[in-house]
């Protein structure tokens, strides 16, 4: 599952994991990416969509209809 939120477009952030001797090595900061199931009355159907779990209290806030409309403003296909 490709790491990026739909709504939000979180991605990874790059960084440095330091040890305790103090070596950096590359690491990666991935969002917190879940795949929810919506109802999506205007359509009548289900929408799939990928979203961090900050976009999914996003949703509960705007409404799934929003979301959505948000998506495709972004242009990526519901």
């Amino acid at each position: 599952m490709s790491a990026h939120c739909q709504l939000t477009g979180a991605r990874p952030g790059f960084g440095n994991a330091i040890s305790h001797s103090h070596r950096r090595t590359s690491r990666r900061f991935d969002p917190n990416i879940q795949r929810k199931r919506y109802w999506l009355a205007g359509e009548g159907r289900y929408v799939r969509l990928t979203l961090s779990a900050k976009a999914i209290k996003t949703v509960d806030v705007i409404g799934v209809e929003g979301a959505v409309a948000r998506i495709r403003a972004r242009g990526v296909k519901v």
